[in-house]
């Protein structure tokens, strides 16, 4: 323990039944900023609060976009600030597995490799909503005369996601209208995202996924990848995404200062203030500790319903 087709699913809220467990899934893209860390937060609030665990994932799967020493920098910023859970599982530990996963994807017909550039892409696809919407080109088979077929797209043949969300309320989706053949498998050979992710969710046995709503779209796809694989999609609450002055989400390419790790109460207190629960300022003098005693007792994930996006100017700790 470190110190510091049709797929659905239900609502997240923990129903005191089936043991609890969340996760928080950060990139190395770079040291944690305010926004990432309100989401360690809310899901280590939400673990703390329905009694169970919290584990850690780090999605280093695209060595493209890794900065060098930011996954031990995020992991420096958790201990820190007081969060605590097992060793971390990292993915680039797991890439036969995610391979052995796309295969069997491919045995059973539910996914197809491609040989479109991303040229292509852009002068012959349409834009959906969670980006380009594949036009299908590879479906009856790659035309590898011109490249060879690295990347690999689930069929989405008249596919429906619904789920309740926790906070959102019930989200549906026509993922083959409005999001089209998603890849599995990138063309310059990596895991794609929403495949790991979805598969880890499930082998890791997540209850529930407590993240940004910049994501609720993602949720269609890994919750389809899921039903292909016959497994069981968690329980989903999305909270507000924040938001920096200019009113864009917070974020480590728009430049999102790090979190400075010698103020953890006011840090805390301000992610928790964001997260409308209303920290008592009392705390911003107390151990860390007793800040998440407070969380552990207090937490009301409720109060987020609704709410899909607030600026981090209207926090009130200061």
């Amino acid at each position: 323990m470190r110190n510091a087709s049709t797929a659905t699913a239900t609502t997240g809220i923990a129903d005191g039944k089936t043991p609890y467990r969340g996760r928080f899934a950060p990139s190395p893209t770079g040291p944690l900023h305010f926004g990432s860390l309100v989401a360690a937060v809310a899901s280590y609030a939400q673990a703390l609060h329905s009694a169970g665990e919290w584990l850690v994932r780090i999605e280093d799967i695209d060595p493209t976009r890794e900065a060098p020493g930011a996954a031990d920098s995020i992991l420096r910023t958790l201990d820190a600030h007081g969060f605590r859970y097992p060793e971390p599982l990292y993915q680039s530990s797991r890439l036969e597995t995610y391979d052995a996963v796309i295969e069997r994807l491919l045995t059973d017909h539910q996914a197809y490799p491609c040989s479109c550039s991303r040229r292509e892409l852009r002068n012959s696809a349409r834009s959906g909503r969670a980006g380009i919407i594949y036009p299908g080109h590879c479906r009856n088979g790659a035309d590898t005369r011109k490249r060879p077929a690295t990347a690999v797209r689930l069929r989405t043949d008249g596919a429906n996601v619904s789920f309740v969300d926790a906070l959102q309320g019930p989200q549906y989706c026509d993922v083959e209208k409005e999001i089209g053949d998603f890849l599995l498998r990138r063309g310059d050979g990596f895991v794609a995202y929403q495949l790991a992710v979805a598969f880890d969710d499930a082998e890791q046995q997540i209850s529930e996924v407590v993240r940004g709503t910049d994501l609720l779209d993602s949720t269609f796809m890994q919750s389809l990848v899921l039903e292909k694989l016959g497994l069981t999609p968690p329980a989903y609450a999305h909270f507000p995404v924040v938001l920096g002055a200019d009113n864009h989400k917070l974020s480590k390419q728009t430049g999102a200062p790090e979190v400075d790790n010698n103020s953890p109460n006011i840090n805390l207190l301000r992610a928790l203030s964001f997260l409308l629960q209303e920290p008592p300022e009392a705390l911003l003098t107390a151990p860390v500790a007793r800040i998440w005693e407070w969380t552990t007792e207090h937490w009301d994930i409720t109060r987020l319903e609704g709410v899909q996006s607030r600026s981090e100017r209207s926090i009130m700790v200061q």
